[in-house]
């Protein structure tokens, strides 16, 4: 005797439909993870926030730096976006609109979560590049201490003077 959630939808939208549950939890997990690893920080990261909210179940492991884990959060929502998007798919051609209408209110979602990634991905590659541009002016300026060459901020950089002895004392 079929019970009357299986009848509700066909088999393959049934089974999709479990896939993405399933993503879910997974994409869940991850973001637990990566809020765990970030919240010991002194200074906390300002997509935390965002991790917090997506996040629903612990798991600890190291995501290394914010930009690595901003990296593995885009590619965690892309292929949720994918897998919500082919289960909309499948439910327009297997004509169930009621499960086509109800997953657009998650493909919003996911183009909003993508944006802000891709957002904050951006601005961790900007500091990246702020923090080696700072690291190469400060060896710049070293090493043209040492030639008495001209610093890229314009300054002259003189090597130390030397005090000799006048051949009188």
């Amino acid at each position: 005797m079929e019970s009357k959630a299986e009848g509700l939808l066909p088999e393959e939208c049934r089974v999709a439909l479990n896939q993405v549950a399933s993503y879910e939890l997974n994409v869940s997990d991850a973001y637990v993870s990566m809020t765990c690893y970030y919240t010991e920080d002194k200074e906390t990261p300002a997509f935390l926030t965002f991790f917090e909210d997506q996040a629903e179940r612990l798991d600890i492991e190291n995501w290394g730096t914010g930009k690595k884990a901003i990296e593995s959060a885009l590619q965690l929502e892309n292929t949720l976006s994918s897998l919500l998007q082919d289960l909309k798919a499948l439910a327009s051609r297997k004509k169930q609109a009621s499960l086509a209408r109800f997953m657009k209110k998650f493909l919003d979602e996911q183009i909003r979560n993508i944006s802000y990634l891709e957002y904050q991905l951006g601005y961790q590659e900007e500091l990246e590049k702020m923090a080696k541009n700072e690291g190469q002016d400060e060896k710049a300026a070293v090493a043209s201490e040492a030639s008495g060459k001209e610093t890229p901020e314009g300054n002259t950089a003189r090597l130390p003077t030397q005090q000799v002895p006048s051949p009188e004392s």
